[in-house]
């Protein structure tokens, strides 16, 4: 079935999307640590430059004969037993810091290589993701343009065809929703509330970006993937969220469908491999597919698996009126 075929090929496409963006977050993870050990490796063999050229100090003091006798020497031999006695704690204590630097020393070159171990780790570590993220792109980028000759394939008879399949899909979802008291009549959650400020923040910046085109990884300003839309919205707010749908979906404080307020998170597919803000009035906006501009959609328009809330600690407006919007935007979903 074309729709079947057609969709098995968006969600292969963003699922190897989100496992490009994943493997960025690893990478830029990785980067961060690998310059942490840099800058320690460096600071550890400063200090243990400084303690070798004590110990070498210490060294030619005793070589060069600057050592004076031991204590029961200069006891045997001198007229001023008392002096002696004096002289030999300041002795001892010279011999306890001539220990401690030994001990400085013994002890940084230790951490010397332990931090040189671990940033030759991490450094593997980083060009093992930087090959991990290479992999993705390139998979990412072939599933896109398995979805691109499919659709260009497509005569304008299938791609009404399919634009109504999508249509009849999402009434059929909506009615579901509706059956569980999730929806009302009109397919709005039977409990929606308003948005906090930092929401109608996120819905207003996602508002400006309708009719932008889709491409994966992207998060603006010129073009959007799905979970790059949603990110950069809430960033836009003052509220970072997580770049990939799956981690927002992971990381987030879920909220109830029946209780969506506007600047939610709607999560899509078993494998949360699709996400799409939620505006009001049963619909959200998203970037849809490749091929696809950012537009709006019902809130059905593709399966559910939840909904994620990234101001869930944010109280709501006392009133809430939403940005201008198009029709119900099913065509192109």
């Amino acid at each position: 079935m074309l729709l079947t075929r057609l969709q098995a090929l968006y969600r292969d496409a963003e699922a190897a999307g989100e496992t490009y963006h994943a493997a960025q977050e690893r990478l830029a993870a990785q980067t961060a640590e690998t310059r942490r050990l840099g800058g320690d490796l460096t600071r550890t063999r400063d200090a243990l430059a400084r303690a070798r050229a004590a110990a070498g100090r210490l060294a030619r003091a005793q070589y060069q004969g600057r050592t004076d006798l031991s204590l029961s020497l200069r006891l045997l031999f001198t007229r001023d037993p008392r002096h002696a006695l004096d002289q030999g704690q300041v002795f001892r204590r010279a011999a306890r810091e001539q220990a401690a630097a030994v001990a400085r020393l013994e002890g940084g070159e230790k951490r010397a290589d332990a931090v040189a171990t671990a940033a030759r780790r991490a450094l593997d570590a980083h060009q093992a993701l930087i090959a991990a993220r290479q992999r993705a792109h390139d998979e990412a980028q072939a599933r896109l343009r398995e979805v691109e000759e499919a659709l260009a394939g497509l005569s304008a008879g299938q791609l009404a065809e399919l634009a109504a399949l999508e249509r009849d899909r999402a009434d059929g979802a909506r009615q579901k929703l509706t059956a569980t008291g999730t929806l009302d009549e009109e397919g709005v959650p039977a409990g929606e509330g308003t948005p906090s400020q930092e929401g109608a923040d996120a819905v207003a910046y996602a508002a400006e970006q309708l009719g932008k085109p889709y491409a994966p990884g992207a998060r603006g300003p010129e073009s959007f993937d799905d979970s790059g839309l949603a990110s950069r919205a809430w960033e836009a707010a003052g509220r970072p969220v997580p770049r990939g749908s799956a981690e927002q979906w992971r990381t987030l404080p879920r909220v109830p469908l029946r209780s969506l307020r506007p600047g939610d998170l709607v999560v899509y597919f078993p494998d949360a491999t699709h996400v799409a803000l939620y505006v009001g009035g049963g619909r959200v906006l998203h970037a849809p597919r490749p091929g696809a501009p950012v537009s709006v959609s019902p809130l059905a328009a593709h399966p559910v698996l939840g909904a994620v809330r990234p101001d869930a600690d944010a109280r709501p407006l006392a009133s809430y009126a939403p940005p201008p919007l198009p029709g119900d935007g099913a065509d192109g979903n």
